[in-house]
């Protein structure tokens, strides 16, 4: 039989979110939607510690490591995917914004994670890393990605422009698409760790935003930038047959947690539409058929069920990717789902509330304007409708576009 039921440690993973979502979140959330590019400094408690330095060797002790010969079990199934998009469902829960500017969770850190050597996370893996994919004519289709990079010695040289990057300011680190062999199409994209203050690399501006105004987004353009030859995220070898396969396999980590981003807003504006709704004396009953209840209760009912199937749709992504299973159709599919669902169902609540879902009283209408994005960045809803068709369809981008 197949169970949908939360282990207690997954539950009380969720829990510990929820709290930092309500406690620490929500009370300033409106105060940094006003206060936009300003950091939040009440997150400064939520940075990770500084790894500590390695010991000399000379004070180095050698760690004798003897296998335990009685445990012969297979390790347990790991959690990780899992884990991420219900902390990322909470914590959206509480904002966003906020959210995005969680320091040290950047979306380049999910690249490292995914393509980076053991040398590479080591190093690089604690710090604060963005991501910066799109280009003032590379939005939606990354394959056309026109930032170069060009191996000079030891040094790759990298030139071109990034916009609407995600932390532009606030991270350490910057994971920039570049194209090694423009020839080669797609398949010469790869990804390049660039340090801030890297001569060549600068932050041309931040922009000014509908929603998710917490969290900062910026443009940098890169001039004869240079960055090490190790920084390359990966191998270099350019493989036609396997295209971007280490490109895609960070958007098949990201696009769920981008998903349960739209699903924790979405449920925020159900929760508190339900809330409003059963003050103003209307009880909401589960036992009526849809022949004897009000249009009300027939359109709440249908957005709970809309809000259940991103959950689903999210956790089986997730979960594919802890099993190591391929879901790149998957995450497609719930990043289609949720952006599209969660955008509408924050729109109707707002809608059903009337006054209410338009004053800063409370924050119904910023929940309109945050929720938006997640259609939007890290592929469009369009893109991941077509994703999900050629791979239905077994088509190519060419043959399908």
């Amino acid at each position: 039989m197949i169970s949908l039921e939360l282990t207690e440690d997954l539950e009380k993973s969720r829990e510990n979110m929820h709290n930092l979502a309500r406690d620490l979140f929500r009370p300033i959330a409106r105060k940094y939607d006003i206060e936009e590019h300003t950091y939040p400094k009440e997150l400064d408690i939520l940075r990770p510690p500084k790894p500590k330095k390695p010991a000399p060797e000379a004070e180095k002790k050698p760690v004798e490591v003897k296998p335990d010969k009685k445990d012969k079990k297979p390790s347990a199934l790991r959690f990780d995917n899992l884990i991420g998009v219900l902390s990322i469902e909470e914590l959206c829960w509480g904002d966003l914004g906020l959210m995005l500017t969680f320091p040290g969770m950047g979306l380049g850190n999910a690249a490292i994670a995914a393509v980076g050597t053991a040398e590479q996370k080591a190093k690089f893996g604690s710090r604060w890393a963005a991501m910066a994919i799109t280009e003032p004519e590379a939005g939606s289709d990354s394959a056309s990605v026109q930032t170069t990079a060009v191996l000079d010695g030891d040094e790759w040289v990298l030139n071109g422009e990034k916009i609407f990057v995600t932390s532009a300011d606030r991270s350490e680190i910057v994971v920039v698409w570049a194209n090694i062999e423009p020839s080669a199409g797609k398949a010469g994209i790869k990804s390049f760790i660039v340090e801030k203050g890297t001569p060549g690399f600068k932050l041309e501006h931040l922009e000014h935003k509908l929603g998710i105004r917490a969290s900062d987004t910026g443009t940098f353009v890169l001039k004869d930038c240079r960055v090490p030859k190790e920084n390359l995220l990966g191998s270099p070898e350019v493989k036609k047959k396997q295209s971007f396969a280490g490109v895609m396999q960070t958007f098949d980590n990201t696009r769920p947690t981008v998903a349960a981003m739209a699903l924790g807003v979405a449920r925020a504006a159900l929760e508190f539409t339900k809330e409003k709704i059963e003050e103003s004396g209307l009880q909401l009953d589960y036992t009526h058929t849809s022949y004897n209840m009000s249009s009300l209760e027939k359109e709440f009912y249908r957005m709970e069920s809309q809000l259940e199937a991103m959950r689903l749709l999210i956790w089986q992504a997730a979960s594919m990717a802890d099993a190591g299973i391929r879901n790149s159709l998957q995450a497609s599919m719930c990043k289609a789902k949720a952006g599209k669902a969660g955008t509408e169902i924050v729109q109707k609540c707002c809608e059903i509330l009337g006054p209410l879902g338009y004053t800063y009283q409370n924050l119904a209408e910023k929940w309109m304007r945050d929720v938006k994005i997640t259609d939007i960045f890290e592929g469009t809803g369009q893109i991941q409708h077509l994703i999900v068709a050629r791979q239905l369809m077994k088509l190519s981008s060419k043959e399908l576009r």
